[in-house]
């Protein structure tokens, strides 16, 4: 009896502490859940939060913002309470600099869970020119100093006599996106390796040499920056169709009546072979929720098991284009959210 009285105790007083800073430079309360993050998770958050609301009529609509990753990173780093976010959507994983940020502002206690699978999708209107393309030529046109040069390729010939001389265009996400990080990393540095072999050692031994030569995207028009929202990128490749649009696989999906994703490697971006890892921009999403607002906001626990309950293969996320992850992935995921096991933060890179 003494000790059930002790623990009810000190669930009171880590609660309470949780509602402190809540009323102090958190903020005052909410009784709203506050999503930020990633463009390419936004959608399905939006659907989870949907269903949320029909299943919980008492509840409030969750609130979803779509900033990108690095920017929803910023947000959800900046404390803990009612002014900040409770969870920040992700295309790539969090990084130990951005863990340590989030430390810095007494954000402890993170929990990690990857929903799914998804992959960068490099696509151009039905009616444009139709063209096969590699990481090397993706490095060659879009690399701010490939070679360790400054990039001046104007059309796709420049790059590759294979390719037709038509000028480089290409709306891609802004600096603050995980999409973005993730064209650098899964595309350009393997366009890198290919004509460095041992860019991977420079990485480790010279990262700022590396980071310029190999993964920096270039600033000079052909790459041009069409911001968070990837409907917008939808829609300017309609009417050019001579441009190419990056974004995730389910705007993609979404839009196959009106585009055509162009092979990587000789590789399309479908369901398949971004799920069997074969198609070279394949990547895992992610949710993090700080576990110091598990107790504090209503419905937060409610909300990551409907997330949980919507990820599986014939679940509704897939059926819009979320790529399932496997089942034993989704399923530690699974158990993460249900005991609020946080991230060890020496994990990440």
């Amino acid at each position: 009896m003494r000790f059930a009285a002790f623990a009810m105790m000190a669930s009171a007083l880590a609660l309470a502490g949780c509602q402190d800073q809540f009323g102090a430079s958190g903020g005052g309360s909410r009784d709203q859940i506050k999503i930020v993050g990633s463009s390419t998770v936004y959608p399905f958050t939006t659907l989870v939060a949907e269903s949320f609301v029909n299943k919980n009529p008492g509840m409030k609509a969750p609130v979803v913002e779509s900033t990108g990753t690095g920017g929803g990173m910023k947000l959800f780093c900046a404390g803990v309470g009612a002014r900040f976010p409770d969870i920040e959507d992700a295309s790539r994983r969090m990084t130990a600099s951005e863990y340590k940020d989030c430390a810095a502002h007494g954000v402890t206690g993170i929990i990690e869970a990857q929903i799914g699978i998804d992959g960068i999708a490099f696509a151009q209107a039905k009616s444009g020119p139709s063209f096969a393309l590699t990481p090397t030529d993706l490095y060659l046109a879009l690399a701010a100093f490939p070679k360790g040069k400054p990039n001046t390729t104007k059309t796709w010939k420049d790059v590759n006599p294979a390719l037709p001389a038509l000028p480089i265009q290409v709306y891609g996400p802004p600096a603050t996106s995980g999409t973005r990080d993730a064209l650098a990393e899964l595309i350009l540095a393997r366009g890198c390796a290919a004509i460095f072999p041992d860019s991977l050692t420079m990485g480790k031994k010279k990262p700022d040499e590396y980071k310029k030569d190999c993964l920096q995207i270039r600033g000079d028009g052909p790459y041009i920056d069409a911001g968070e929202n990837d409907n917008l990128i939808v829609q300017k490749l309609q009417a050019n169709p001579n441009a190419l649009g990056i974004f995730g696989y389910s705007y993609l999906d979404a839009n196959k009546a009106t585009l055509n994703g162009l092979t990587i490697s000789a590789v399309a971006p479908t369901y398949e072979t971004i799920s069997s890892g074969l198609y070279p921009g394949a990547r895992p999403l992610y949710i993090y929720v700080k576990s110091a607002h598990l107790g504090a906001i209503p419905g937060l626990k409610q909300f990551l098991n409907e997330y949980a309950a919507s990820w599986g293969a014939d679940g509704p996320l897939v059926k819009h284009g979320l790529i399932a992850a496997p089942k034993d992935v989704l399923d530690k995921s699974a158990s993460i959210l249900s005991y609020g096991t946080t991230l060890d933060p020496t994990q990440l890179n």
